[in-house]
């Protein structure tokens, strides 16, 4: 279970440096269509760069907000002892999710179904920590 949870987080790091190459390569092409100026960038005043660059630096963002309980939480399992096939399959869903929403976000980006996939992710996190302490009180 420690090796597929440990997989999971590194599924997640994954992710995040995927956003970041996406997210760098349309601010690179908005600067060569001359939608940013250099000087933009000094204050990351990306407002004229239009949807696709602000939508990928948002996604990039949200990969060190909810993200971060689930790192954390993957650690405190491995660090218990505490590394249960809830716990896994957990992780895994959570991470899943991420991919999904990210695949939304940048690309149609349909508000709905980016909320659902997003709570999914939400709710899975909150039931990995429910099962750490879990398991921490049980056991």
């Amino acid at each position: 279970m420690e090796k597929i949870i440990i997989l999971a987080m590194f599924a997640q790091v994954t992710l995040s440096l995927v956003v970041m190459l996406i997210m760098g390569k349309r601010r690179f092409a908005a600067a060569k269509n001359k939608q940013l100026q250099l000087s933009d960038f000094k204050t990351m005043r990306l407002d004229n760069a239009g949807d696709t660059v602000r939508v990928a630096d948002r996604n990039f963002t949200n990969q060190f907000e909810i993200p971060v309980l689930f790192y954390i939480g993957c650690i405190v399992a491995l660090q218990l002892n505490s590394a249960s096939y809830l716990i896994t399959a957990l992780a895994c869903l959570f991470v899943i999710s991420r991919i999904v929403h990210t695949v939304v976000h940048i690309g149609s980006n349909n508000v709905r179904m980016r909320f659902n996939v997003f709570l999914l992710g939400c709710a899975s996190v909150f039931a990995l920590w429910l099962a750490v302490v879990w398991r921490i009180l049980a056991f």
